[in-house]
């Protein structure tokens, strides 16, 4: 086998499961071959890379998880991967009323050589580790207004992860003068030999100065000291041509798609 598929195969295996300890009000549930998890900003369903069921039973499967989240009002999540069978899992998906948001790139690295990395950041700039609930909302904020749209919910979905396991999760923020310019966090994913680097959106006078690059590095240093082998990253395209240069292998793509229940 190539390195590529070596590692495709360790993320097939042990990155299909539901993560470890949900935060309070998060449930972790199964429907035939599906993960659901019900009770964060919007549900989500994940699957292993063959489904196993086909044709009519995938169109019943599918209208199960939309009509099980429209009875509560809430939109839904279906996470796919590139290399999902059957072929036309998201042909069906997009015919129940679910829309494709961006394609994003899933990278995985060797921990050691992350943690080997020595980037410089910029003068001024300091990172530090955070688990206050008003350091949450400093980072909602930030990403709020990276994106230009509304991102509070991310305050509380941090803050209920450090409460349900503070051992599972590092959060980092990058700060100049006060300011939250970037964060990123760091997810344990128990028994497996991943962990997960999620964040690092910066604020645009910030970037491409190195502080990406330093909170991979600092994570990546904190999960080899927990014996973590590797870093799996679900990146955007702005993101995935970094991750490349430090070592990162692209494996597959992951597409959500998204059903929001019609407005009253």
């Amino acid at each position: 086998m190539t390195e590529t598929e070596i590692l495709l195969a360790a993320y097939d295996d042990q990155m299909r499961g539901a993560p470890p300890t949900p935060p309070v009000g998060v449930v972790h549930e199964h429907d035939g071959p599906l993960l659901r998890i019900v009770g964060q900003f919007r549900g989500l369903v994940s699957g292993p890379r063959d489904l196993g069921v086909r044709g009519a039973e995938l169109d019943r499967l599918i209208a199960r998880q939309r009509d099980y989240f429209a009875a509560r009002g809430e939109a839904l999540e279906w996470k796919t991967r590139g290399h999902d069978i059957p072929a036309d899992l998201v042909d069906r998906l997009g015919t129940a009323g679910f829309v494709p948001e961006d394609r994003e790139t899933v990278l995985i690295g060797r921990t050691e050589e992350m943690a080997a990395l020595q980037p410089v950041l910029p003068q001024g700039v300091a990172l530090r580790r955070v688990t206050a609930d008003a350091d949450m909302r400093r980072i909602a904020a930030m990403e709020s207004a990276v994106w230009g749209e509304d991102w509070s919910w991310l305050a509380d979905d941090l803050t209920g992860r450090v409460a349900a396991g503070p051992d599972e999760i590092a959060i980092f923020v990058a700060e100049a003068d006060g300011e939250v310019v970037s964060a990123a966090w760091l997810a344990f994913r128990g028994e497996t030999e991943f962990a997960s680097l999620w964040g690092g959106s910066t604020l645009a006078d910030w970037r491409g100065k190195g502080i990406y690059r330093a909170l991979v590095s600092i994570r990546a240093r904190l999960a080899a000291d927990r014996g973590v082998r590797y870093l799996h990253v679900d990146a955007s395209d702005d993101s995935a041509p970094i991750l490349r240069r430090l070592g990162f292998r692209a494996v597959t793509t992951t597409t959500p798609y998204v059903w929001t229940p019609p407005r009253p």
